[in-house]
């Protein structure tokens, strides 16, 4: 995406300092939407979605036809969304789903015509509660935004201003909005953090942004959202970064707000189970063009797309029983090939990451070649779609490499942060082992302490407490002389390579960087080496000198693993690896990490709060709740037979596909909510130091 291009990786849709533009785009809500016919340019859909009888009474809320978004780059323009169309009636839910690249953020922030001012030519008709948001001025535009219709974005640290409290910020959009003194508005923020659960919400109301965990942010968002009563929630990607019980909590809310009311939701996700728990109608996004609509429990079963096969069966599932549909013979089988719709500038944003070419010329981006307007060197099938990966990795598994002897142990692991009173243990008396040859899963909510227990893994934390032995040898106590040695020996993939990688340097200077350190090599060497492990991770060797910006958010990602390798580890911590990328892509970094461990003969801990994806790579798991290791076992024995009451309430908060049984846990989950205070997130305070992941 170009600068020119509509939103920020952040999504935020106004000028820095903007609290009340940036927030009145800002909110979520559920809804039931419906669809009809083909998607156009595939045999199973036709690019329209149409209201369903639920709602037949009522006109539409939403119309959106023949809708075409063109992004210019340095390279030409670009066609982020082409030709889709669908309707969305009050009290509907809709949700649009593909790959990042597959123009759903694009189509989404159409609706309130964020695009305007941007560069981008938007195409066809975008009616919203009667307006016609293509052609509307200015100022109906800003009675739209907030007034009618709302966005709650995917991050909500860059959508909220880091210097205002959260209360005056929803304040100030309802003030906007409903021209009212500044104490009603104040009383009315205080009402909406209170409706979407912000506990103590007339004092939290007076917190700042950073003040607040990353659940109690996305409510934030949602509450700002609903303070102008909305008739048209967007949810961009709303529970993407959170952990599987805060991303439950969410999207009960959503469904809670919509429960008995008009609220239409239009839900932006790559995660079908997800949109499975959701909505009653999906629209399946492929390269900007609709391929397959129907109602969300057809699709879901009986997915007639390949694109669509191809992405359920890239879904991890926490029950190996739970098979998913074969993809077609046409979806690629080597996840190195898979296309991937890339920005012009690498960046992650789904909105402006529009495919190369028109559709007529059927054009894909591999999904291991960079970014920057560059077109592949080979060009797929028009319905090449991701392939799935996790059936191999899972296959992989085998009964684990547990038989391998001990090559790290962690005996009585403490970390604190903070001073005096505010002082608390992030990690508390963990005891775990790492065989060689194995893959230990990590698992646990955010403020688990599972992060700072990677990281005190391989030195990069000094534990408070405790032993770190590797290879028999307690490395927590060595001194830098002694333990520089052993830094080759113990690496890490950090969970955003964006903040992980030097924005200045080449990726191969950065990979580079740990052979230099080294000083073992010389410079030739060292390039030949950079090389190899560029093609070693799937990525092409000439790309040596370029930069991060250039790439996708899956291919930054291969960049931090070919680091990691550089040094020729025994071990690697996995923190997060795959949390902020969509399914397919998340399935072919699974399956690079496990061919790499095969091939290499690899030790991995992986750290992540998605308990599927720890499924699919582990031997065994062990399950953190408050710094502590509540449970651990084979993956069949705590996945199958869980004894602790929390890893119990971690599987049932995992997405699930079928519809009918995401509705069964929702209300499983709501009943226990009623009868029993419920469980709040640890909020985030500056005074109690780092918060522990």
């Amino acid at each position: 995406m170009t600068a020119d291009t509509p939103l920020s990786a952040s999504g935020s849709a106004s000028a820095p300092g903007s609290t009340s533009d940036s927030a009145s785009a800002s909110g979520s809500s559920s809804g039931s939407a419906s669809m009809s016919g083909p998607a156009s340019g595939s045999p199973s859909a036709s690019g329209s979605a149409s209201g369903s009888a639920s709602g037949s009474a009522d006109p539409p809320l939403v119309e959106v036809a023949d809708l075409r978004i063109d992004f210019p780059t340095e390279s030409g323009t670009v066609r982020a969304v082409d030709g889709i169309g669908f309707t969305l009636r009050p009290g509907e839910a809709l949700g649009l789903v593909g790959e990042s690249g597959s123009g759903k953020s694009a189509t989404a922030y159409a609706l309130l015509g964020l695009h305007r001012g941007t560069g981008a030519e938007v195409g066809g008709t975008v009616r919203v509660a009667g307006t016609d948001v293509l052609t509307a001025p200015d100022e109906e535009l800003r009675r739209l935004r907030g007034g009618v219709a709302a966005v709650v974005f995917q991050d909500p640290l860059s959508a909220l201003d880091p210097y205002l409290a959260v209360g005056d910020q929803i304040a100030e959009v309802y003030r906007v909005h409903r021209r009212v003194s500044r104490a009603a508005a104040r009383a009315r923020a205080v009402e909406v953090l209170d409706r979407v659960g912000i506990p103590t919400a007339a004092r939290r109301a007076r917190s700042r942004p950073h003040e607040f965990s990353g659940g109690m942010r996305q409510r934030a968002l949602i509450a700002m959202a609903l303070a102008c009563e909305p008739r048209l929630i967007v949810a961009d990607e709303p529970t993407t970064a959170l952990d599987v019980t805060v991303q439950a909590q969410v999207l009960d809310l959503l469904h809670e707000l919509r429960t008995g009311s008009d609220l239409a939701l239009l839900l932006v996700t790559h995660d079908l189970g997800v949109a499975a728990g959701t909505v009653d109608r999906l629209l399946v996004l492929q390269h900007g063009a609709a391929v397959e609509s129907g109602d969300t429990a057809t699709v879901l079963a009986h997915p007639e797309h390949a694109y669509t096969r191809a992405l359920l069966s890239a879904v991890p599932r926490i029950t190996p029983s739970a098979a998913a549909p074969e993809p077609a013979q046409e979806v690629a089988a080597d996840e190195g090939t898979a296309p991937e719709v890339l920005p012009e500038d690498g960046a992650a944003e789904d909105g402006a990451e529009p495919r190369a070419g028109t559709r007529d010329e059927a054009e894909a981006v591999d999904r291991t070649k960079p970014a920057g307007g560059r077109k592949a060197e080979a060009e797929p099938e028009p319905d090449r779609a991701p392939a799935s990966a996790t059936a191999a990795v899972a296959g992989s598994r085998g009964g684990g490499g547990a038989s391998g002897e001990p090559l790290l142990e962690a005996v009585g692991l403490r970390r604190e942060f903070g001073r005096g009173r505010a002082r608390f243990a992030a990690v508390d008396g963990v005891n775990l082992v790492v065989h060689a040859g194995e893959t230990l899963g990590v698992v646990g909510e955010s403020g688990s302490g599972k992060t700072t227990l990677g990281r005190m893994l391989v030195r990069l934390l000094d534990p408070t407490q405790g032993e770190v032995r590797y290879r028999g040898e307690d490395i927590a106590r060595l001194g830098d002389r002694r333990l520089r040695p052993l830094r080759r020996e113990l690496q890490m993939v950090f969970q955003d390579p964006v903040s992980s990688l030097n924005p200045r340097r080449s990726i191969g200077e950065s990979i580079a960087d740990p052979l230099r350190a080294a000083g073992a090599l010389t410079d030739r060497q060292i390039t030949s080496r950079v090389r190899e492990l560029l093609e070693r991770v799937g990525l092409e060797p000439s790309w040596y000198h370029r930069y991060p910006h250039e790439f996708s958010g899956g291919q930054r990602q291969r960049v931090g693993i070919a680091r990691a390798l550089a040094p020729e580890p025994r071990l690697v911590v996995c923190d997060e690896p795959v949390s902020a990328l969509d399914v397919s892509t998340q399935a072919q970094v699974v399956a690079l990490l496990g061919e790499l461990q095969r091939d290499l003969g690899l030790s991995l801990v992986f750290v992540a709060h998605d308990l599927a994806v720890v499924r699919q790579v582990s031997d065994r798991v062990a399950v953190m709740q408050a710094g502590r290791v509540v449970e651990e076992g084979a993956v069949e024995e705590v996945y199958g037979r869980p004894r602790d009451p929390y890893t119990r309430r971690l599987l049932a908060a995992v997405p699930v596909l079928d519809p009918a049984e995401a509705r069964a846990r929702r209300d499983a989950r709501t009943a226990t909510a009623r009868t029993a205070d419920p469980v709040r997130e640890r909020p985030a305070t500056a005074a109690a130091g780092p918060a522990a992941p």
